[in-house]
């Protein structure tokens, strides 16, 4: 084969691969910048249910710690997203950016008041409440508008399972602000709901994920114990005003959580 005759068909080659190389990476950016937005709205949440569990609890120093760690953890994800597909969602970034260092500010004044004379005024609790689903609000645009823009979406049974922890977190912030009797209760990107609808569908949702086919025998295992967990609190969080049980309802939503989350990560790696 002549030089001339290698040198085309290389061309013709890179011309072909380049293109595809290009959509994969673009893809794979675009999926990576997803999942730390996901991350990031999980943290923000959280942050309102730690607040509320300090508040509930006396001033108990581990949700000090908690609200500190979820807040760093909105931080390092927020500062992650900095390629975005396109402006729209450069913009929505940018609003994102802006809103969370307002909802920041009004947390930590309100962790401050707390710490220095043992209680707050319920109007900047319900502001905060408010800014806190407005932020959630804002970050799901973005995460649409990431996937528009990107020309990606995100595989069914990943997004399921990340809309899973997002309720399951939605549910602990509610039943954190029963418990502390702040009255304001937010549902975290969308409008406040009875908790036994937020319970039900929860339910109803993950007995729909625990039952599809595409599970292998390994998920099948991660869902089971998930489930374990959630029965273990199911009944308390219906019957919320009879035995409040903030402290055990915090604690396995947690760890609810963190074992959705992992499945979700196993989900998104075989791309389902």
């Amino acid at each position: 084969m002549s030089s001339r005759m290698l040198a085309i068909l290389l061309s013709t080659l890179l011309a072909v691969t380049l293109p595809l190389f290009s959509a994969v990476t673009q893809a794979a950016d675009t999926a990576n910048s997803l999942l730390k937005l996901h991350q990031l709205r999980l943290a923000a949440q959280k942050t309102l249910a730690d607040f509320y569990m300090f508040n509930g609890m006396e001033g108990d120093q581990r949700y000090a710690r908690m609200i500190d760690e979820s807040q760093a953890q909105v931080n390092n994800h927020l500062s992650a997203l900095t390629e975005m597909p396109g402006e729209g969602a450069k913009a929505l970034r940018s609003q994102l950016d802006q809103h969370w260092k307002g909802y920041q500010i009004d947390l930590n004044n309100l962790v401050s008041a707390l710490k220095s004379q043992g209680y707050t005024d319920l109007q900047p609790v319900a502001d905060l409440a408010a800014r806190n689903q407005q932020l959630m609000s804002l970050s799901q645009e973005l995460y649409s508008k990431i996937q528009q823009e990107g020309s990606y979406s995100v595989p069914a049974m990943t997004q399921g399972s990340r809309e899973q922890s997002l309720l399951m977190q939605g549910i602990a912030v509610d039943y954190a602000s029963r418990s502390a009797s702040v009255g304001a209760t937010f549902m975290g990107g969308g409008d406040a709901r009875p908790i036994e609808e937020m319970v039900s569908e929860f339910a109803g949702k993950m007995a729909t994920l625990e039952s599809d086919q595409s599970n292998t025998p390994q998920l099948k295992q991660s869902w089971d114990g998930v489930a374990t967990k959630w029965r273990y609190i199911e009944n308390s969080l219906i019957n919320y005003n009879e035995n409040s049980v903030p402290f055990l309802i915090s604690k396995y939503s947690n760890t609810i959580i963190q074992g959705i989350e992992q499945i979700s990560s196993q989900y998104a790696a075989a791309n389902l």
